[in-house]
C-alpha cells in the first residue's frame, strides 16, 4: 500500500512538471552601445529592485518555484535523512583565539547559533554573543569575532539582513556584558586591535545598495567613543584602489592593490604613533605579492616567482635582501601556512592527498603528518605546553575527527572531551570511494577531477551524477562534509568536482591560465569534464546535473548556453550571469583582472563571447534549471539571476521548466542563518536534482 501511495505521489509530481508552464515576463526593450557594439536588453527593468513591478514579479516567481520545490521535497526522503545524519554527525573542535576557546552552539533550531567561550576545553561553555537577542530576527548572521590583545574584549561582526554590509559590536568577555559601541557600514573588512584600546576597520560609503562598491576608507575606533569621532587612517576614494590590513607586533600593515589589479603598495604604521603616520615600504610590487607574517622585524612573503608556493623573508629595513625559508616543492601545492611561536606549519596537497609539514624558522624540517583516507583538515589551535597541534580531519563522507598531533614525538591521538563525544561513523570508512584523477582537456592539459561514489557501483552510463566546479580567482577548493550529498551518494548518485583552470588547485599558473583573456579555458575545462564523465560511463546527458555558486554560477551558466545538450539539470547559485554590466554594480569593478575590463574594446568583446545572459538563443530548449539568488546579495546582485531566468523562460522554444528561487532576508551565501533554513535549503537542492534526474 505504501509503495502504491509513493508511486501516485511521484506520478502526480511528474504530471505537474510537464503540465506547468514557465512564467512569462513583460518585455521593455532597451539598449546601450559600447565600443560600437549595441546590446539589446528586454529585461533591464528588473534591475530596479525597489519598484513594485519587480517586487510583484519576484513574488510570482517564488510562488511558482516554491510549489514545485515543496512537491519534490515531499516525494523524497532527503529532508528526513539530512536531519537524521546531522544529529548523528560529530562536531569539530573549538577555535582558540588569544586566551580562550570559542565555539558556536544552536540553542534553538529556528534561531541563529550562539557564540560561547571556554577558558579550558573541559569547562562549561559560557554564552557570549546571541544574535537573536540583539535583533529578534531569525535571519541575523554572526560573521566573525576578534578578541583584543589581552582577551579583555571581543569585537564581532554581525549582518542584520544577510548582506555584505555589517555592523561591529563589542562585548566584555569576562563579564559577558555588551558595550554600547555600534559601528555601521562595515564591508569586506576584518578587525584588528590596537591592544585593548580600539580597532581598525574598513568603512563603506555606498548610498545605493547595489551601486558599484565604494569601500575605500580605513578608520580607527577608540572603545566607548561614538563612530562619528573615529579617525580616518587611509583613504583610496580618489584612486578607487582596494586594500587590506592587519596588525602584528605593534605595527599596522596596509596592502593596497591598484584599480587595475596589476600592482600593490605596502605601508606600515607604528602604533605608538598617535597620529598613525604611514610609511610606504614596498612600492609597485606584483599583484601576486602577499605578506604572510611579520615577526621579529622580518617580513615573510610569497609571490608569483614559484607557481606551487614558497616562503621567503626580508628585513623590514632592507627589502632587497630576500632569503628563502621554505622552497617550492614542485607539484606539491602549498595551500596554507601558520606561524607559531617556534614553528612554521604548512599545509600541502599532492595528487589529491593532504599533509602537514612542520619547519623551524630557519627552514629546517621538523615533522610530517599525513591526512588519512583522502581527508582534508583544518588547524584549530596549538598547545605550547605539550607541543601539540589540534587538528580536525573530515571529508565529503566522513564527519569531523579531532586529533592531537605531537610535534615532539610524532604521536597522533584522537581527542574527545565532555562536550565533544565519540560517535560511530554513519558508514564504514570504505563504504564510499573518493579518488582524484586527471582527464585531458581539449587543448591537451591534465585537469584534476575528484569523483565520489559508493564502492562497487556499476559504471553503466546511467548513474545520477552531480558535477560542480568553481574555477576562479585562484581559489583552492577543499572538500566539505555535506549530509545532503551523503544521502545522494547513498542512493546511488555520483559526485564530481572538476578542478578547472582559473582556480588555484595546480598553483598560480593554473589560475593565470583561466583568467582574463584565458577565461574561456575555464568553461572549456568544465564542459570537457562533463564529456569525460559521459565517455567513461559514469553517467549520460540525461542523468547529469551541474551546479556552482558565485564564480561557479558563471561557470555553469556559460556551460548551459554553450552545450545545453550535455545536461539534464542546471543549478547556478548567486552567479554573475550578465557580464555586460560588470563595471556598473557592486564588486565588479574589483574583478577586471579576473574577467576583463569592459572599458577595453577587445576585453569587452571577450566578455560578450561567454556572458551567459547574452548567449541565450531563441531557438534552444535549454535543460531544466533552478536558478538561486538572494534579495540582499550585494556582492553579485540578484537581478543578474532575475534577468537570466526571465530570458530563459520567455521564449517559445523553452519547454523544460525554468525555476527561480529568491531567498528573502539573505545575502551572497543564501539562507543559512539557522538550522531550519539550512536543512530546508539542502533538502530542496538535492530533492530537485534527484527528482529531475530520475524522471
Amino acid at each position: 500500500m505504501q509503495k502504491k501511495a509513493c508511486f501516485l505521489v511521484c506520478y502526480f509530481i511528474l504530471l505537474n512538471i510537464y503540465c506547468q508552464k514557465n512564467p512569462t515576463t513583460k518585455k521593455v526593450t532597451s539598449s546601450f552601445t559600447m565600443h560600437e557594439i549595441t546590446i539589446s536588453d528586454d529585461y533591464a527593468w528588473l534591475e530596479n529592485t525597489s519598484s513594485d513591478d519587480v517586487s510583484n514579479w519576484v513574488a510570482e516567481q517564488n510562488a511558482y518555484s516554491r510549489k514545485h520545490l515543496d512537491d519534490v521535497v515531499k516525494a523524497t526522503n532527503f529532508l528526513f535523512k539530512i536531519k537524521d545524519y546531522r544529529s548523528l554527525s560529530t562536531n569539530s573542535l573549538p577555535v582558540k583565539k588569544g586566551r580562550y576557546f570559542y565555539i558556536n552552539f544552536r540553542l534553538d533550531k529556528n534561531k541563529p547559533s550562539v557564540l560561547h567561550y571556554q577558558k579550558n576545553l573541559n569547562e562549561m561553555p559560557l554564552e557570549l554573543v546571541n544574535p537573536y537577542k540583539i535583533y529578534k530576527d531569525e535571519n541575523v548572521l554572526l560573521n566573525g569575532y576578534y578578541p583584543s590583545k589581552n582577551s579583555k574584549y571581543l569585537a564581532y561582526k554581525i549582518s542584520p539582513d544577510g548582506s555584505d554590509r555589517h555592523e561591529i559590536r563589542f562585548v566584555d568577555i569576562i563579564s559577558q556584558n555588551p558595550l554600547d559601541d555600534v559601528l555601521k557600514d562595515i564591508k569586506f573588512s576584518n578587525v584588528s586591535w590596537k591592544g585593548d584600546q580600539g580597532i581598525f576597520y574598513k568603512k563603506n560609503s555606498n548610498q545605493n545598495f547595489f551601486a558599484k562598491d565604494s569601500t575605500y576608507q580605513l578608520y580607527y575606533h577608540t572603545l566607548r567613543d561614538i563612530q562619528e569621532k573615529d579617525k580616518l587612517i587611509f583613504d583610496t576614494t580618489k584612486e578607487e584602489s582596494n586594500f587590506n590590513f592587519f596588525v602584528s607586533e605593534n605595527k599596522l600593515f596596509i596592502e593596497e592593490t591598484n584599480k587595475e589589479e596589476t600592482a600593490k603598495n605596502y605601508y606600515y604604521v607604528n602604533l605608538e604613533d598617535e597620529e598613525f603616520t604611514l610609511t610606504k615600504f614596498i612600492d609597485n610590487a606584483s599583484s601576486d605579492f602577499t605578506i604572510l607574517k611579520y615577526k621579529n622585524n622580518k617580513v615573510y612573503f610569497t609571490d608569483n616567482k614559484y607557481d606551487w608556493g614558497d616562503i621567503r623573508f626580508f628585513d623590514l629595513n632592507n627589502k632587497n635582501e630576500k632569503v628563502s625559508v621554505i622552497p617550492q616543492i614542485y607539484s606539491h601545492l602549498l595551500i596554507d601556512s601558520y606561524f607559531l611561536e617556534n614553528y612554521i606549519v604548512c599545509k600541502y596537497r599532492n595528487l589529491g592527498r593532504n599533509y602537514i609539514t612542520i619547519y623551524n624558522y630557519d627552514g629546517s624540517f621538523v615533522r610530517k603528518f599525513e591526512a588519512p583516507m583522502e581527508m582534508d583538515f583544518s588547524f584549530r589551535f596549538y598547545d605550547n605546553k605539550t607541543n601539540e597541534l589540534y587538528v580536525t580531519f573530515y571529508s565529503y563522507t566522513i564527519s569531523y575527527l579531532n586529533y592531537k598531533l605531537n610535534i615532539t614525538t610524532g604521536d597522533t591521538n584522537i581527542y574527545y572531551d565532555a562536550f565533544i563525544r565519540p560517535k560511530p561513523t554513519l558508514f564504514p570508512f570504505d563504504y564510499f570511494e573518493i579518488k582524484t584523477i586527471n582527464y585531458r582537456s581539449r587543448d591537451n592539459k591534465d585537469v584534476p577531477i575528484t569523483i565520489v561514489h559508493k564502492k562497487g557501483i556499476e559504471l553503466n552510463g546511467n548513474n545520477p551524477t552531480l558535477l560542480e566546479a568553481y574555477g576562479g580567482f585562484g581559489v583552492i577548493n577543499n572538500p566539505k562534509y555535506d549530509v545532503g550529498l551523503l544521502h545522494f551518494l547513498e542512493k546511488g548518485g555520483i559526485y564530481a568536482f572538476a578542478q578547472i583552470r582559473g582556480g588555484g588547485e595546480k598553483g598560480r599558473k593554473w589560475h593565470r591560465d583561466g583568467k582574463g583573456v584565458n577565461k574561456p579555458n575555464t568553461f572549456n575545462d568544465f564542459i570537457d569534464a562533463a564529456e569525460f564523465l559521459i565517455s567513461e560511463k559514469y553517467t549520460c546527458p540525461n542523468k547529469l546535473a551541474i551546479s556552482g555558486a558565485s564564480h561557479g554560477g558563471l561557470v555553469v551558466g556559460a556551460a548551459l548556453t554553450m552545450r545545453p545538450d550535455l545536461f539534464k539539470v542546471v543549478i547556478p547559485i548567486a552567479g554573475r550571469l550578465d557580464l555586460s554590466t560588470l563595471d556598473k554594480y557592486t564588486t565588479g569593478i574589483h574583478h577586471f583582472d579576473e574577467y576583463g575590463n569592459p572599458n577595453n574594446k577587445n576585453e569587452f568583446e571577450l566578455l560578450m563571447s561567454y556572458s551567459p545572459y547574452e548567449k541565450i538563443k531563441e531557438v534552444v530548449n535549454y535543460p531544466t534549471c533552478l536558478i538561486i539568488t538572494s534579495e540582499n546579495d550585494d556582492r553579485v546582485p540578484p537581478f543578474q539571476s532575475y534577468k537570466f531566468a526571465a530570458k530563459l523562460q520567455n521564449r517559445e522554444a523553452q519547454k523544460n521548466p525554468i525555476y527561480l528561487l529568491i531567498n528573502d532576508k539573505a545575502g551572497h551565501y543564501g539562507k543559512v542563518s539557522n538550522y531550519k533554513n539550512y536543512v530546508e535549503k539542502e533538502a530542496e537542492f538535492y530533492s530537485f536534482i534527484w527528482e529531475h534526474l530520475n524522471e
